[in-house]
C-alpha cells in the first residue's frame, strides 16, 4: 500500500521526474538545486534548462541508469512539445547578441572553467560568478578595451555532456572568434576538449591554424579558435602542459589567471590582432587628426573603402586623400586603391 498526506500529489502526478532515489545514486547539492528549479518552472524553456543540468550533474554509474533514462526520456519530449509550440508576435532570437565594437569573441567551455571570472577580469561586465556548475544561464556581452578600440567577449553556458545550449553552434558560427576556456586543474580536460570539439563542429566552425580539406563545404567558416587554460595560479606549469596535450597542436594555446590577471595583457592584444582588423584615423584639411576614435576596418581596406564608411556620398565624389603614417613622406598623396595599414592618417578630399 501506497500512503501520501492527503491533498499532496506524488512527484508523478505532479508532473515531475520519478527517482527512485536509494544511497547508490550519491546525488550531489548542485543536482538537488536544478531538481528544485525543475519543479519551480513555470515554462518549457525553464524546464528543459534545469532538465540538462540534471542530466549533466547526475553521477554515471549502474545504480543512476534508470534515473538517468527516466530524464532523458522527459527532456525528449519537453523539446518536442516546444518545437511544436505556436508561436505569435515577433521575438528577438534566443541568445542572439548584436556585435559591437571592433569584433566579437565567444567563450565556450566545461562548468566551472572560470568563463565568467575572465569576462569580469577583462572586461566592465558584471557576470554571476559562482563555484557551482551552470551559474551563467545566457549569453552575457562585454567590452575588453585594448589601446583605443573595444572588443566584444561573450560569456555563454557551460557545454557538458547532456547540457549544451541548442543556440550555441550558431553564436559560434556567427562570431568572429572563438576562445575555448579550459581549467587546467581540472582533471577531465579530454574529455572537455572532445565536447567542445564537437560543438565546434556542429557550429560549422573550422579553426584558421589548420589548412581548410580539399573537399570543404562552403557553409565551413574558417576562423580563430584560440584555447585559454584558465587557472593557471594554481599550476606550477605541469597541468598546463597537461591541457596542451589534450588539445592538440593544431590549436593556440594560452595559460591564464581570471584571478592574478597572469596573461591578460597578452591576450587583449592577441584578440585584438586575431580579428585582422587595422585602426585609421581621420583627418580634416588643416586641422589636427581625431586620435581618440579610429575607424577599425579588415586588413587589406582602402582609401575608397575608408571613405564608403564615412558617407557614402563622400565616396563618390572621392578625388583624392593625403596619407600620414605608412607613407613614403607625410601628408603624400594616394588614390582611392591605396591599401591602408594600421594606424594611418588619412585626409579624404572630395
Amino acid at each position: 500500500m501506497c500512503l501520501k498526506r492527503p491533498g499532496v500529489k506524488s512527484t508523478r502526478e505532479a508532473g515531475q521526474p520519478h527517482h527512485n532515489k536509494d544511497v547508490t545514486a550519491n546525488l550531489t547539492p548542485q543536482y538537488h538545486d536544478a531538481e528544485e528549479r525543475f519543479k519551480r518552472a513555470a515554462d518549457h524553456a525553464e524546464k528543459l534548462a534545469a532538465l540538462r543540468e540534471m542530466i549533466a550533474l547526475l553521477p554515471k554509474h549502474k545504480g543512476t541508469e534508470k534515473m538517468l533514462a527516466d530524464l532523458r526520456k522527459r527532456l525528449s519530449k519537453l523539446e518536442d512539445e516546444a518545437a511544436h509550440a505556436p508561436r505569435g508576435g515577433h521575438r528577438t532570437e534566443v541568445g542572439h547578441v548584436k556585435r559591437e565594437g571592433a569584433g566579437q569573441w565567444v567563450l565556450l567551455g566545461p562548468p566551472n572553467a572560470g568563463k565568467s571570472a575572465l569576462l569580469a577580469a577583462l572586461t566592465h561586465a558584471h557576470p554571476e560568478v559562482g563555484e557551482y556548475p551552470f551559474t551563467t544561464r545566457a549569453p552575457l556581452p562585454g567590452m575588453m578595451e585594448f589601446e583605443d578600440v573595444q572588443v566584444q567577449l561573450v560569456d555563454t553556458p557551460a557545454v557538458a555532456e547532456g547540457h549544451t545550449e541548442p543556440y550555441l553552434p550558431n553564436l559560434a558560427h556567427d562570431a568572429d572568434g572563438v576562445l575555448l576556456v579550459l581549467d587546467v586543474t581540472a582533471d577531465d580536460t579530454a574529455s572537455a576538449v572532445g565536447l567542445l570539439r564537437e560543438l565546434l563542429a556542429r557550429a560549422r566552425v573550422w579553426p584558421r591554424t589548420r589548412p581548410l580539406p580539399p573537399d570543404a563545404p562552403p557553409f565551413l567558416q574558417p576562423k580563430p579558435v584560440l584555447i585559454l587554460g584558465n587557472k593557471a595560479e594554481e599550476d606550477d606549469g605541469t597541468f598546463a602542459a597537461l591541457a596542451r596535450e589534450a588539445v592538440g597542436a593544431d590549436l593556440p594555446f594560452f595559460p591564464v589567471s581570471a584571478v592574478t590577471g597572469a596573461g591578460l595583457e597578452t591576450l587583449r592584444e592577441v584578440l585584438f590582432h586575431e580579428l585582422k582588423r587595422i585602426r585609421v584615423y581621420g583627418k580634416e584639411p588643416g586641422k589636427k587628426p581625431d586620435l581618440a576614435r579610429p575607424f577599425v576596418l579588415p586588413e587589406g581596406a582602402t582609401i575608397h573603402d575608408l571613405a564608403v564608411h564615412v558617407h557614402k556620398e563622400i565616396a563618390e565624389r572621392l578625388k583624392f586623400a593625403r596619407l600620414w603614417g605608412h607613407a613614403k613622406f607625410d601628408g603624400q598623396q594616394v588614390d582611392r586603391h591605396h591599401v591602408l595599414a594600421d594606424r594611418d592618417v588619412v585626409e579624404l578630399h572630395a
